[in-house]
């Protein structure tokens, strides 16, 4: 007979392996590909040394002349808070009744909770490894049409806050129940009072809250893992713009990486239009587009070996080159329930007959060369 605590044993023994793998391979390409660790966790946070630079200790002479002067690489200290990640399962108190005298009823019940818990997973988690790590969604740009500035990080049911133009939350937790991806014009359960151009849309409680994605790294100002990047140059990835695209500038982009910063690139993330782009371009000389895949079941396009990989998270008309060897997700730990202080998982919500699990994961996403990091703008 299910009950409860057959319910919480199943979910601790049989499915937390098995959501922690779908999580960490499954729900995004580049995040496949990115190393996990738990090195260089400091308490609540990331200390690492990063180096720039090559020693300097190297040199010809005499035969009985001086030896080169000593000069050691130079280090800098990363510094970040791991931030928390959470994912929430619920299961009202009729179901579990339900499915008491049929173990598989029950398992399609878990299944069914735990598929749209990694169908949410791939929307937020695939939005924060290419956003800059303020959650920022969007911006209006046309208040009486309801639109804008880009739809690509929104979908319906998406719970936001609303900032106005001081940077000063205007109205919190409420619902997205329409989004025109053709026009960019969206409808919210509520709408502020006087919204003008400019309003920001955030997620939920997240403003400045989630991991440093990989946008933070194409900023030239501000600060990056706590260093300033107008004072620190090398924090700051290569970006170039490309209204034509064709192979000779991608691999100026590559190679430029390469022979700057020693980057091996092995994974370019696409817009849309910068896919259709290169598709375009290579149709044009009928030539043939290889296909490979990646670890995960991905298919992908590929570029001179290297795999070309459409992202909708990607911001409009960008392609980016990355390293994925300077990537790491520096972790306390792999993805855990959350606990009462008798071990149990489902805790009833206040007033309803529901139950909730909650995963929660404190990381933070750390690149060691940023300078090494490249894009393309203004794809057309």
């Amino acid at each position: 007979m299910v009950t409860l605590t057959s319910a919480e044993n199943a979910l601790k023994t049989v499915y937390l392996g098995a959501v922690t793998e779908l999580l960490n391979t499954k729900v995004n390409p580049l995040l496949s590909k990115i190393e996990q660790t738990a090195s260089d966790v400091w308490g609540k946070e990331i200390r690492k040394a990063a180096k720039y630079g090559i020693n300097g200790g190297v040199g010809a002479g005499d035969e009985d002349g001086n030896l080169p002067t000593a000069s050691g690489t130079t280090y800098l200290q990363f510094v970040t808070t791991l931030k928390n990640l959470y994912g929430q399962i619920e299961i009202s108190d009729k179901a579990i009744r339900a499915s008491a005298d049929g173990r598989g009823a029950f398992t399609d019940l878990l299944n069914s909770e735990l598929n749209d818990l990694l169908n949410a997973s791939k929307f937020n988690l695939g939005r924060m490894l290419y956003g800059d790590g303020s959650g920022l969604l969007c911006a209006v740009t046309d208040p009486d049409g309801h639109k804008v500035n880009s739809t690509r990080n929104l979908a319906v049911g998406l719970i936001v806050d609303v900032y106005d133009d001081d940077d000063t939350l205007s109205e919190s937790g409420i619902k997205v129940t329409k989004v025109d991806y053709q026009t960019n014009a969206i409808e919210l359960s509520k709408w502020p009072e006087a919204v003008k151009v400019g309003y920001k849309l955030y997620v939920q409680g997240s403003k400045d809250k989630e991991i440093t994605g990989i946008g933070a790294l194409f900023s030239s100002k501000g600060t990056l893992y706590g260093l300033d990047k107008e004072t620190h140059s090398f924090l700051n990835a290569a970006s170039d713009t490309a209204s034509t695209l064709d192979e000779i500038v991608m691999q100026k982009m590559v190679d430029k990486l390469e022979m700057i910063n020693g980057s091996n690139i092995d994974f370019i993330a696409c817009s849309a239009r910068a896919k259709y782009a290169y598709q375009e371009y290579m149709a044009s000389f009928k030539r043939n587009i290889d296909i490979m895949e990646l670890n995960g079941g991905y298919k992908t396009l590929t570029f001179n070996g290297i795999p070309l990989v459409y992202d909708r998270f990607v911001p409009e008309g960008e392609m980016i080159f990355l390293d994925t060897s300077a990537l790491k997700l520096h972790q306390l730990c792999d993805w855990r329930y959350l606990e009462t202080e008798n071990g149990k998982i489902l805790r009833q919500n206040q007033g309803k007959p529901t139950y909730t699990a909650t995963l929660v994961k404190y990381c933070d996403l750390i690149c060691d060369r940023p300078g090494g990091q490249g894009r393309l703008t203004n794809i057309s």
